[in-house]
């Protein structure tokens, strides 16, 4: 087997794995309060990464902790507003209406940065506004909870991603990430002491925790790890677009154990987000070169 082809099979795992975990998240907050599961996610995920990537974490630069730490609470904030959102929507509309994210940081980088994005970017958000329109809109043009705080969930991803843009340059990723789920988990304690009830948590029954586990190691340590030596062997195009299939996995499984019914728009709204992230992350370089990706560019 080529390293192509393992590092694709382990991208192709990686965006299984997050597929699956919308309905995972589905039912543990069905248990859970957001800022309690999150609390115990990060807490294992960080965990997890601690032993991982332990060696690394002896040697990272003290100035850059705090960068790590301030990531993670941009992090606890996307996925808790995505999770919220959870509560009101559906596993499917929750997985694409994040992915919008790929879409939204070109601008973010144009607004602070002052790079202009380029015209497949505005394609894509073109199509991309159509898509949630499908998909989120009922007859009288409104948005329900659900959908738009998943909307401001996926933002918030894009935000995230400008953050570890500006605070993970020349250190170690394994421990940027581990530093992040650390801080990630002080804010989640903070919102579950503040505002819910966090003794939840020693009511937690088995079926539950073995969620939460998945949650943590799989859909977290696991999938970081195939993210990144998946990544090694292949173009970025390659990888975006092997992990935007996240999204069409997450359908999928919540169509096949949630039983979600998806109506022609809704479905027709899902393939133009698609699309649109499709084109934002690769700028359809896979159509150049008689159908092949051309590396060099990406």
């Amino acid at each position: 087997m080529s390293q192509k082809v393992r590092g694709g099979l382990l991208l192709l795992t990686a965006a299984l794995i997050w597929g699956s975990s919308f309905i995972v998240m589905k039912s543990a907050v069905d248990f859970l309060t957001p800022a309690v599961l999150l609390f115990v996610r990060f807490t294992l995920a960080a965990i997890f990464l601690s032993i991982l990537f332990f060696k690394q974490l002896k040697n990272y630069p003290k100035d850059k902790i705090v960068g790590g730490l301030i990531t993670g609470c941009c992090l606890f904030c996307a996925y808790y507003v995505q999770t919220w959102g959870l509560n009101f929507t559906t596993p499917g509309k929750n997985a694409f209406l994040t992915a919008v994210y790929c879409a939204i940081v070109p601008f973010l980088v144009w607004l602070f940065y002052h790079k202009r994005p380029d015209i497949y970017n505005f394609i894509a958000a073109f199509i991309c506004v159509l898509g949630i329109g499908c998909v989120s809109l009922d007859g009288n043009l409104s948005m329900n909870i659900g959908d738009f705080l998943t909307l401001c969930g996926g933002f918030l991803y894009a935000v995230h991603i400008l953050m570890i843009k500006k605070f993970s340059k020349d250190v170690d990723g394994g421990a940027f990430t581990t530093f992040q789920f650390i801080g990630g988990a002080f804010v989640a304690l903070f919102m579950a002491l503040c505002f819910e009830d966090i003794s939840v948590v020693t009511q937690i029954r088995s079926s539950i925790f073995l969620q939460i586990f998945y949650l943590a190691f799989f859909a977290t340590a696991v999938t970081m790890v195939c993210q990144t030596i998946g990544q090694n062997y292949t173009s970025e195009c390659n990888a975006s677009l092997i992990l935007s299939l996240e999204s069409v996995f997450g359908v999928a499984f919540s169509v096949i154990f949630y039983g979600e019914v998806l109506t022609l728009k809704v479905i027709l709204g899902f393939v133009l987000i698609f699309v649109a992230v499709i084109i934002s992350e690769t700028k359809l370089a896979f159509l150049k070169k008689g159908g092949m990706i051309d590396e060099e560019n990406c």
